[in-house]
C-alpha cells in the first residue's frame, strides 16, 4: 500500500468518524421520529463504514 493509499484511508476513517459523532450529537436534540429513525439509519451505516475500513486496513497491516 502507498503512502497516499494510506492517507486516502486514514482521511475517509476520519471522516466517517466526524458524520458518527455529529449524528449522535444530532440524536439527543431532535424528536421528531421519522427524523430520528433516519438518524439512526444513517449512523449504523457510517459505523458499518468504519469498521470496514479499518478492517481492511488491519487486513492490509498483516499482509
Amino acid at each position: 500500500m502507498t503512502q497516499k493509499e494510506l492517507l486516502y484511508l486514514e482521511d475517509a476513517i476520519g471522516h466517517e468518524s466526524n458524520i458518527i459523532m455529529i449524528c449522535q450529537s444530532n440524536l439527543e436534540m431532535i424528536s421528531e421520529p421519522e427524523i430520528v429513525s433516519f438518524m439512526q439509519n444513517e449512523l449504523k451505516k457510517h459505523i458499518s463504514m468504519k469498521e470496514k475500513l479499518l478492517n481492511f486496513l488491519e487486513d492490509k497491516k498483516n499482509e
